[in-house]
């Protein structure tokens, strides 16, 4: 049993992998800069930290084993305003640095650390091959915060093993994208963004937790793609949850201009194409549990309806 470290840890991501730690027989330590509003429960516990004070309870890096840094704003929550793009760039750079100092200042049990970055690193497609994670980053908003933001661990290497995942668009019934692509088709209506021809690289939620411990259990060190191994269009995307979803559906168009009215600088993000390969952590002997788009809505749809 090792206690795991957690930051980030109360967001969609950081839910699903502390229960499937803990499920795994670990303790998890979630660091949150308001610990009381949680109540520890099933070896889940709560630790005070705030990187933008420079404060945290220093006994709790201590007690570590291993670390998933998860933190940073969410980058789709919010239209993009210069003052937006500041908070999601400034706050991963500064919960990084901060952490590797407190660990490398008191963690001396944290053998390694598992950081998320985003394939917003490689921009859009500049070819029929997918990207692979020697490719150069991108020159533009995410493209720049995902090297600053992976540079920022760099000096973790001195004292720890240090694994950078690369985060695809996630589908969990809870959270990330998923939930957004399913609402109107309640309705009978399946959006379409744009062309609908843009590239999606995504990853199923329980896909990503296993590879976090994937990751963490097999000394995993480097970078590493966390998308499914079949990328599919957008439109691909939505008929299957419509399918899925079963009854009367009717694709409406949501034409390019609109969606830059909407979102500003953010729709760049909706209609990009971006193939992303799975490769590399394929070799390294992960195996996929949802592999196709078919597999992963089919099981969101049924337990979000079940």
């Amino acid at each position: 049993m090792q206690l795991i470290g957690i930051t980030g840890g109360t967001g969609f991501i950081g839910r699903h992998l502390a229960r499937s730690l803990t499920a795994a027989g670990n303790k998890v330590l979630i660091f949150t800069r308001d610990p009381a509003r949680y109540t520890p429960h099933k070896d889940v516990y709560y630790c005070h930290w705030d990187p933008e004070r420079k404060r945290a309870d220093i006994e709790c890096f201590k007690q570590v084993n291993a670390m998933v840094h998860l933190a940073g704003e969410g980058i789709a929550d919010k239209r993009w305003t210069e003052k937006r793009k500041a908070a999601i760039l400034n706050s991963r750079l500064t919960s990084t640095a901060f952490l590797v100092d407190q660990l490398r200042r008191y963690g001396k049990h944290c053998k390694s650390l598992v950081s998320a970055s985003a394939i917003g690193y490689y921009g859009p497609d500049k070819s029929e091959v997918p990207f692979k994670e020697t490719d150069a980053p991108a020159n533009d908003f995410l493209g720049s915060t995902c090297v600053q933001w992976e540079n920022a661990s760099v000096p973790a290497v001195q004292f720890l093993r240090r694994t950078i995942l690369r985060f695809g668009i996630i589908l969990g019934k809870d959270g990330g994208a998923f939930p957004e692509f399913a609402k109107p088709q309640s309705f009978g209506i399946v959006p379409i963004l744009g062309s609908g021809k843009q590239i999606t690289s995504w990853i199923h939620i329980d896909d990503l937790v296993a590879m976090i411990q994937f990751a963490l259990a097999n000394e995993l060190h480097d970078v590493y793609n966390a998308v499914a191994p079949q990328p599919v269009t957008h439109k691909e995307l939505m008929l299957a949850i419509a399918k899925a979803k079963g009854g009367i559906k009717i694709p409406v168009p949501v034409p390019e201009a609109a969606l830059k009215l909407m979102l500003g600088e953010m729709s760049i993000e909706v209609l990009k194409s971006c193939t992303v390969s799975s490769n590399k952590i394929s070799q390294a002997g992960f195996s996929f549990k949802y592999a196709t788009i078919e597999q992963a809505v089919q099981e969101l749809v049924n337990t979000q309806t079940g």
